[in-house]
């Protein structure tokens, strides 16, 4: 959000003051601020809704919003595809793509992201044959930072297009997304709460049983609320619901047994600000990881007391996302936006580290640039491409030239 002359982030950890707040009302207006900014040899950082925790978009040169680069410019149920504006929302593209037919194939339970910045930071929904959002680019434009446009695909500068799905906004500023859609469709959702143990018991079998799970562990109660979700077909009706009687505040994480569009159902309300590390580990490392992350929090860190979340994502062939190359398990730690979270955080990121774990690039971390060429194996692909696309930087801010010793 942006009060008097300063930008802050959704959370409120993350603050600038831009020398200019620029909201263009369509691709002509971003190229001219591109092309103002190379000329005065300055920065111009993008931002969505600002729902990242780290200062990706923090600048003290030009701030450039996407508020108004809103809606569908074309679809395509033919080829079950759609061209979208980059600023658009999530929480306002299900219902045009559903009076298309359409729908987007996953989503996470937060709906409040812009497209760009959602495919830009790697964002994911949960599900062990689905990718995040990005795997479903199927075309980007770009304003470069000669204030050219790129239209880039599979087909079309297929090197930058591979890059450009998650890079964090370094390459240039994303106008439009084409995005591979499926039918309309309907999710069936149940919830209910089991405890620690009994969770872990079963993980295997219910990641293996439905399209979408995912449980939060809860540090007071020692319980896990599980959340399951899979295809209904139009007739299917809600038999009854199976959940447990919830524990303590594990019961806002659980909702009567529904069945509804998929655009309904994925999105839950988050209401109470809070900060969040995540880090995507190898599926295979996602339990023992768990173990570890709960003996910390009941041994070091009892005051914490917001749960941990758990979920799952297929191996992508992006280079800076996180499910790079491995079957990912995601597990994510949250405080209260108003309490204090560095110590927690860095003592988890701790044990993330052990487990070959890459942050969430819109999530606390503390790796350096060092440690991300490391655990990313095209990381020097992905360097030269943004160095042969922005050789002056006006895409970066101090954070990401430190972030990438650009």
């Amino acid at each position: 959000m942006t009060t008097g002359d300063t930008w802050t982030n959704w959370s409120g950890n993350v603050v600038c003051a831009p020398r200019q707040t620029l909201a263009p009302p369509d691709e002509a207006g971003v190229v001219a601020a591109v092309r103002a900014a190379a000329a005065d040899q300055t920065g111009v950082r993008a931002v969505g809704t600002g729902h990242s925790f780290v200062p990706l978009c923090a600048t003290g040169d030009t701030l450039l919003t996407c508020d108004r680069l809103q809606g569908l410019v074309q679809t395509d149920p033919a080829r079950q595809q759609a061209t979208i504006r980059a600023g658009t929302k999530l929480h306002a593209l299900g219902a045009p793509l559903h009076e298309a037919g359409l729908a987007l194939a996953n989503m996470g339970d937060i709906d409040r992201q812009s497209l760009a910045g959602a495919i830009s930071t790697g964002t994911h929904g949960t599900g062990p044959t689905l990718g995040s959002i990005a795997t479903a680019v199927v075309g980007l434009r770009l304003v470069l930072a000669s204030g050219e446009t790129l239209d880039c695909s599979a087909t079309q500068h297929p090197e930058i297009f591979r890059i450009a799905r998650v890079a964090l906004g370094t390459l240039g500023i994303i106008t439009r997304i084409t995005m591979q859609l499926l039918p309309a469709y309907r999710l069936h959702e149940r919830t209910w709460v089991a405890p620690f143990e009994g969770c872990l018991a079963e993980l295997a079998a219910r990641i293996a049983a439905h399209r979408h799970f995912e449980f939060f562990w809860d540090p007071v109660e020692d319980a896990c609320a599980m959340k399951s979700l899979d295809p209904a077909t139009a007739t299917q009706r809600v038999a009854g619901d199976p959940a447990a009687p919830a524990p303590g505040q594990l019961s806002r994480y659980l909702n009567p047994e529904r069945i509804d569009w998929s655009y309904r159902i994925f999105p839950s309300a988050r209401d109470r600000r809070f900060n969040e590390m995540e880090f995507a580990v190898p599926a295979e490392h996602g339990p023992d990881c768990l173990r570890e992350l709960r003996d910390l929090m009941r041994r070091k860190h009892p005051a914490v007391t917001w749960p941990i979340e758990y979920r799952t994502q297929r191996a992508d062939d992006i280079p800076l996302s996180p499910a790079f190359g491995r079957e990912t398990v995601t597990i994510s730690l949250h405080q209260d936006s108003s309490l204090p979270y560095r110590a927690f955080f860095a003592d988890a990121e701790a044990i993330f580290r052990n487990h070959r774990g890459r942050p969430h690039w819109g999530k606390i971390h503390g790796h350096t640039a060092r440690e991300l060429a490391d655990i990313y194996p095209q990381w020097a692909q992905f360097q030269e491409v943004r160095q042969a696309l922005d050789p002056a930087g006006i895409f970066l801010n101090p954070y990401l030239r430190e972030l990438l010793l650009a």
